[in-house]
């Protein structure tokens, strides 16, 4: 581009026609458009968009009194509550970064997460106590704030506090009135998300603020959402920053309603009583809704409009969502790309369709989200794309804004990981005629069970350290519920006492979080190449033919 060019001349950027990206100013524009409508709802608890705003910047506030500022890492341990929808505000509007903890690890992942991530606050449940207080044991340094969350609506509010005040005593500390800033560079960190991968400690995926506010939005547009939805909060906010959903709620004034404890009479209930117009899970929550019981059913007179993600929903599934009064769409990202980046995009014509033939076009992952730039399937060697032909396997591949900034403290792996200028997935997938995309496999081996991801390599590492254990691989198993679990074939030592099944998995208790553990276990001498490499494609052909 020319530096003469007249478009150059006298049209610089300024304050008064650029401002960073950033979806703070959702919160902002909704407190002061619906103040008095009702932003969030757990059980008893109501609050309104003036409160929610004024509670998020009394967080924002008592942060900055610990000294907590730019760049800074505020953890959370948290389900479902209001707490943790105003932490996906409050650290943002100080300029320092939310990491929300995945609930379900154990003490050691914990501890490595809040040291890697240098936190400087950790906010935390009262129910997940025992887990917290021994993954601080481990940290090996004692300069951590830490707050309780204490749920008076929840299971837990007489649960042990392991921190030096509650978060409603914290946030009191702090002023509602709170003058925020939004972000200067729309590139600032937001915030980091740990994903296990498939080797090693957890990676830490740092999103900025244009990515978070992008995929807000496209999450409104592709799914098509109205102002004032009412969202039910079946996914856990800690996944992916609840898809960046939190955010897209604040930027149609939708309504929040809290669900800490995900079951079929729950669902149907906040249905029922609150009108709930979407949700989004893995398809275990689909699985509660069509296999609920005559008593844990609600009638409701409306379409409730479902996300769903992860392992791909079994067609028998979806048909019943469908003829239950769910309209199913099917979605498909990776932490590295903020959640959801693909969508299944529906046409109206396929409407007409036969019911199976609507359930096999809803099974695939689709086409690129609004603001996604670059989705392809492509030869990893080559980086040339596959051709349409729903034939030819390829690695599927993202670029543009809302791809992470990279993996934190680990350049080696960011450039890996952003080579040749595409976001290498590590899905196997196929690009159909009409240019849809569909997984096929995953060249990592990973196991998405209910939705969390599970490394089989891990969980091999783990099975290796039994005395009994010459070698072991972990591959997925189809479930009903779960949609997948780890299934563990193991070859064991000559000439020492065979454990059962039951103390393999016991044994993996000890070592992993337990939703990381087999739930079946297969004994025998594993199939290998010439060279020693186990064959997995045959465990799973064993598996699908049971």
């Amino acid at each position: 581009m020319s530096a003469n060019s007249i478009y150059d001349k006298d049209l610089a950027k300024s304050e008064a026609n650029y401002t960073p990206l950033t979806p703070l100013s959702f919160l902002s524009r909704t407190a002061a458009t619906y103040p008095d409508r009702t932003s969030v709802i757990h059980g008893a608890k109501r609050f309104t968009w003036a409160e929610t705003h004024a509670r998020a910047r009394q967080l924002a506030s008592a942060l900055r009194a610990r000294g907590v500022g730019e760049n800074d890492t505020v953890a959370v341990m948290a389900s479902n509550t209001p707490e943790m929808y105003e932490c996906a505000f409050g650290p943002a509007m100080i300029g320092a970064v939310v990491n929300t903890l995945n609930v379900r690890l154990d003490a050691a992942a914990l501890a490595f997460c809040l040291n890697h991530g240098e936190a400087k606050v950790l906010i935390t449940d009262t129910e997940f106590a025992p887990v917290v207080k021994d993954a601080l044991t481990q940290l090996g340094r004692d300069d951590l704030s830490v707050i309780d969350i204490v749920d008076s609506e929840g299971d837990f509010a007489d649960g042990e506090q392991v921190g030096e005040m509650d978060y409603e005593a914290f946030i009191a500390t702090g002023d509602p009135a709170f003058d925020y800033r939004l972000t200067d560079d729309e590139w600032n960190a937001i915030s980091l998300n740990y994903t296990s991968g498939t080797t090693g400690d957890p990676k830490g995926v740092v999103y900025h603020h244009r990515g978070a506010y992008l995929n807000a939005m496209s999450n409104i547009v592709g799914w098509n959402m109205p102002h004032h939805s009412i969202y039910l909060w079946t996914l856990p906010m800690f996944h992916c920053n609840g898809w960046c959903f939190p955010w897209s709620l604040a930027a149609i004034a939708g309504t929040n309603v809290c669900l800490r404890r995900v079951n079929a009479a729950n669902i149907y209930a906040a249905i029922a009583d609150h009108g709930v117009t979407h949700f989004c899970g893995a398809p275990i929550v689909l699985n509660f809704v069509i296999n609920a019981t005559d008593e844990e059913r609600r009638d409701f007179g409306h379409k409730v409009n479902v996300m769903t993600a992860a392992a791909p929903p079994p067609a028998a599934t979806l048909q019943r969502m469908q003829e239950q009064g769910f309209d199913v769409t099917h979605v498909y990202g990776l932490t590295e790309t903020y959640g959801p980046a693909v969508i299944c995009s529906w046409h109206p014509e396929w409407n007409d369709l036969a019911i199976e033939e609507q359930t096999a076009k809803k099974g695939r992952q689709g086409v690129k989200y609004h603001v996604l730039q670059g989705l392809t399937v492509m030869d990893s060697e080559t980086m040339t794309p596959v051709p349409a032909d729903g034939e030819t396997m390829g690695e599927v591949m993202f670029q543009g804004n809302v791809v992470m900034k990279g993996y934190l403290k680990n350049p080696a792996t960011t450039e890996a990981a952003l080579a040749g200028g595409w976001f290498h997935s590590g899905d196997l997938g196929v690009i159909e005629p009409d240019g849809y995309i569909k997984l096929k496999d995953r060249s990592k081996d990973i196991i998405i069970s209910g939705g969390e991801n599970i490394s089989s390599i891990e969980v091999e590492d783990t099975l290796a350290r039994h005395p009994a254990v010459m070698m072991a691989a972990v591959v997925a198993k189809p479930d009903e519920k779960w949609g997948e679990t780890p299934c563990a074939f193991v070859e064991l030592k000559d000439g020492v006492e065979a454990p059962t099944e039951h103390d393999v998995i016991e044994f993996c208790r000890d070592h992993l979080a337990r939703f990381k553990c087999p739930k079946d276990v297969v004994f025998g001498e594993l199939p290998k190449t010439s060279t020693g490499k186990i064959q997995k494609f045959k465990l799973r052909q064993q598996l699908v033919g049971e």
